[in-house]
């Protein structure tokens, strides 16, 4: 083993509004961290950080052009213990002001999943997977 591993500690995404994005994430129940400023805003996550910044200064900041519309060739997982909270966890997500991109169903790995994204159209899938259980914690067990 490397002398640093590595580990996803922060995740950052680009929103056209901070405070509005952070609003979306709050009615899902994330809760502001201390650390959080007016131009960014972070979300503990049991491990993991959820950032939200300005999609232009974060475009900026990486050297990079801002554009990125349509499928931008990543998603983000939200597992769920099973089918019904898959369900339940996807119209917590409309009821906050996302928008369903794929309703729920069983999906040929063997588990059930849907999509839906974000104000900024970051897509979240939200899955039951009964190949790779959740601990007590909600984290993923591989």
């Amino acid at each position: 083993m490397s002398a640093n591993p590595i580990h996803i500690t922060l995740v950052t995404l680009g929103v056209a509004d901070v405070q509005a994005s952070a609003a979306f994430y709050e009615k899902l129940g994330l809760k502001r961290a201390p650390a959080s400023q007016e131009a960014v805003v972070f979300f503990d996550m049991g491990g993991v950080a959820l950032g939200l910044f300005g999609r232009e200064p974060l475009a900026e900041d990486a050297g990079v052009l801002p554009q990125g519309d349509g499928f931008r060739a990543v998603t983000l997982a939200w597992n769920q213990p099973s089918e019904e909270a898959v369900d339940d966890a996807l119209i917590r997500a409309i009821e906050a002001g996302g928008q369903l991109i794929k309703a729920a169903k069983k999906v040929f790995w063997g588990g059930y999943s849907g999509y839906f994204s974000d104000p900024d159209g970051h897509l979240w899938e939200v899955a039951y997977n009964p190949h790779s259980p959740l601990r007590e914690d909600g984290t993923m067990e591989l």
